[in-house]
Order: C-alpha cells, then structure tokens, then sequence
C-alpha cells in the first residue's frame, strides 16, 4: 500500500505539471485571437465544459480524502478557463456571445448550484462523495468528448486551422497520468474517464497527420478581356463598341455626311456650268 500510495503521489505531480501545462496550451490560440480581434472558427465549448469540470473536481476533492493535487491543478484549471472564457466573450461575435452566456448559466451557475444544493440535502457521508464522483466522471468525460465538435469540422473541411493541436498532445499525456493516479488510489472515477481521454487524443493526432498539409488549392486565373462580344441568336459574334470608338465613329460619320454635302454642291455648280456652255454655244 505504501508503494502504491508513493507512486500514486509521482503519477499525481507529473499530472499536476502536465495539466499545468494543458491549461496553458490555448495561449498561442487566444494569442491569435488576440491579434484578430476575432474568435473567427473557434468554439468556447471546450473552456466553458473545462471550467465546470473544475469546479466539480474542486468539490469531489473536498469530500474526499488524500485528493490534495486534485484541488491544486483544479484550482488553476479553474482560474485560467475563467480568463479564456473572458476574452472568448469579449472578441466572439454576437451570436457566440449569446450561446457562451447560455451554456455558462446553463452549466457553471444553474447546473453547479444544483449539484451542490442536491447532494448537500439528498446525501450523506460516503454516498454525497459517490455521487458527486459520478457526476464528476461523466463531466470529465464531456470534456474529452467537447472537442469531437472541432474533430468533425476537420473532417468536413478537409483542414486543421482551427484545430488546437498542442492542447489534444497534452490532453493525451495528462490522461495516461491520472489515468494511473487513479488506479493506484483505486478510484474509478479518476480513472475511467481518462481512457477515453487517451482514446480521443490520439484520434485528434491522427487527424491531424492527415489533414495537416492539405491545402485547398487557390487557382489564379488572369483573363484579360481585349475585344467583349455579344453572342446573337444566329451565333454571330460582333465585337461591343467602346465609348471612345463610338466617338470615333459618330466624328467619321459627320465628316462622310459633310463630304458628301460638298461632292453634291460641287457637281451641282459643275452641273450648272455645263448648261450654262451649252446655251450660250446655242
């Protein structure tokens, strides 16, 4: 007992300090969002379903014992899901907006108040700790599952860009550590989550590999248009006069009509100058 307690303790800090880092991985993402001013593709629902999930470890640690680093990593989950759920809030567009606010009522207010107030004056002693357990156990779930969301966008767009790699490679780790921290402590519901942690980590990875120098090819295409036609029914193509040749043109006219005015006028004196002849030789 004693050794499994002492590497339950190594497997604990190493889950501590892979955690930490779990926490921190977003940055570059909010990073980006940061410079943006947008939370373009990104979704909130892996931080607002981080954040309870918190919140329900801080609680099942309480009512528990030897569960010290839990409310440690917990703690720090806690407050820096808060500071990404904040600036989500801040640069999403409306409609983000409105739905973060939803689910963090729906989750954080109205579903964490009703957890405590329930298992306070339902349960007792160890059947509280069991249920609170439980519930923590479907939420830590939930929050391996949150991603899925951004997996089928993947797929369906054919590109990672909105795709937090760094944050699936730790979550994997981190899963394999508490993982074992939870079955040295013969606690399932520490345990039993982090195997489908594991599981969807590495199918992110995966994706990933796949998709990650797939690009959407971006086709140039320079059409100079030198001479526009109008297409007539009898598939005769007669080229579209731009102003400057109608000017051209309607000039040109003028000029033919004024040559013509003056060939008329000359052949009419011309004309009239023959006769003219005649009728004085007569």
């Amino acid at each position: 007992m004693a050794i499994a307690g002492h590497w339950a303790f190594v497997f604990g800090v190493l889950g501590n300090i892979i955690s930490f880092i779990v926490f921190l991985s977003p940055i570059p993402t909010f990073n980006k969002i940061y410079k943006k001013k947008s939370t373009e593709g990104y979704q909130s629902i892996p931080y607002v379903i981080a954040l309870f999930s918190c919140m329900l470890w801080i609680y099942y640690a309480f009512l528990k014992t030897n569960t010290t680093l839990l409310i440690t990593i917990n703690s720090f989950g806690m407050l820096i899901e808060t500071i990404y759920v904040s600036l989500f809030l801040y640069y999403a567009p409306k409609k983000a907006r409105v739905n973060t606010v939803k689910m963090l009522l729906l989750t954080v207010v109205g579903g964490f108040g009703a957890i405590i107030l329930v298992t306070q004056f339902l349960f007792k002693g160890v059947v509280r700790g069991q249920i609170v357990g439980w519930i923590c156990l479907i939420f830590s779930l939930c929050v391996f599952v949150a991603p899925l969301g951004i997996v089928r966008q993947v797929i369906k767009t054919k590109s990672v860009e909105y795709m937090p790699i760094l944050l699936s490679v730790f979550l994997t780790i981190s899963a394999v550590m508490w993982f074992f921290y939870g079955l040295l402590l013969k606690d399932v519901n520490i345990a039993a989550p982090n195997i489908l942690g594991f599981i969807f980590g590495i199918l992110q990875m995966i994706l990933y590999a796949m998709y990650r120098k797939k690009h959407k090819p971006i086709v140039n295409v320079n059409v100079e248009v030198q001479n526009p036609v109008i297409i007539l029914d009898d598939n005769k193509k007669i080229p579209e006069l731009t102003e400057e040749q109608i000017i051209d043109i309607v000039k040109l006219g003028k000029l033919v009509c004024s040559g013509k005015i003056q060939m008329a006028s000359t052949l009419n004196q011309n004309a009239s100058k023959e006769v003219k002849q005649q009728t004085e030789e007569a």
